[in-house]
């Protein structure tokens, strides 16, 4: 299971740890050969190639980096970089997306800068989320953002850092220790997430580096609930899936480990608010 979280480390991150925001309005790309850019935003700006080819030199790096169709780059907040579209065959214009963002983590730091992450990337699902990008290009408005744009932008930005992710930053490398806090605070809840039916609370607590009542504290501070209390409701969740694809209230109590299905129930309806054959009689139903 510990390979699925780190291949696909997005997947069980809980919803409410992660808060974006699109610092101004989308940026249209459409450039001929004569543009060139020298610039530093403050905050991280996504780019999107639709057509053309764009180069790029970001920070210090004397490296230039180019970006084709399908492909992603990223220029972290306060960055200076340094642009201009690239010579192609067919002549084609340099055209995309260019969106500031950033992405608060538990609203008490920046999820990016805890990231070690690849410069540029093909989109993995870019052949289907093209018709969306060119949709989220072309009806932007002028000078604001919408509801709409947030969700969309979210579906690209998750892409793109499935592609582009490396690891978690360490401690020594992130300068406010809070942040590291809540990234190791993330990371125990996605490993309670995706193992309902293995990790231990313990057995994940072991694996933090900080004293455990401090970090249970902090835990609660941030998600609502303690680790212990956080798995349960995981765990619950697992039951009320397997239970609405027909299993008997006892054969998911089984799984889940409960020897009395009688207190299996009682911990289903403390955090779902209905018993196990109720929440399955109404799925049934359906």
């Amino acid at each position: 299971m510990m390979d699925k979280i780190e291949y696909n480390f997005l997947a069980h991150i809980p919803p409410r740890s992660m808060s974006l925001r699109l610092a101004r309005a989308t940026i249209r790309m459409r450039h001929d050969r004569r543009w060139r850019v020298d610039k530093i935003n403050p905050a991280h700006d996504l780019i999107i190639c639709l057509s053309g080819r764009g180069c790029y030199q970001v920070g210090e790096d004397p490296e230039e980096v180019e970006i084709g169709p399908g492909e992603a780059l990223l220029i972290p907040a306060y960055t200076r970089f340094r642009g201009a579209a690239a010579d192609t065959e067919q002549g084609a214009a340099y055209t995309g997306i260019a969106q500031h963002f950033t992405l608060d983590l538990f609203g008490k730091g920046d999820m990016i800068e805890q990231m070690a992450l690849r410069r540029v990337v093909p989109l993995p699902s870019f052949a289907a989320l093209a018709p969306l990008l060119r949709h989220y290009r072309d009806t932007a408005p002028h000078g604001s953002t919408t509801l709409a744009q947030h969700h969309q932008f979210m579906v690209f930005l998750l892409d793109y850092l499935e592609a582009a992710f490396i690891d978690w930053r360490s401690a020594d490398e992130t300068p406010d220790a809070q942040d590291h806090l809540s990234v190791q605070i993330m990371l125990a809840a996605t490993r309670l997430s995706a193992d309902p039916l293995g990790s231990g609370v313990e057995e994940v607590m072991r694996d933090v580096p900080y004293n455990a009542d401090y970090f249970r504290r902090a835990f609660k501070d941030r998600l609502g609930h303690t680790p212990q209390k956080f798995r349960e409701l995981k765990r619950m969740e697992f039951a009320a899936n397997r239970l609405g694809m027909g299993l008997s209230v006892k054969a998911v109590a089984g799984e889940l480990g409960y020897a009395d299905p009688y207190f299996f129930s009682r911990m289903f309806k403390r955090y779902l608010g209905a018993s196990p054959s109720t929440y399955r009689d109404r799925q049934v139903r359906r």
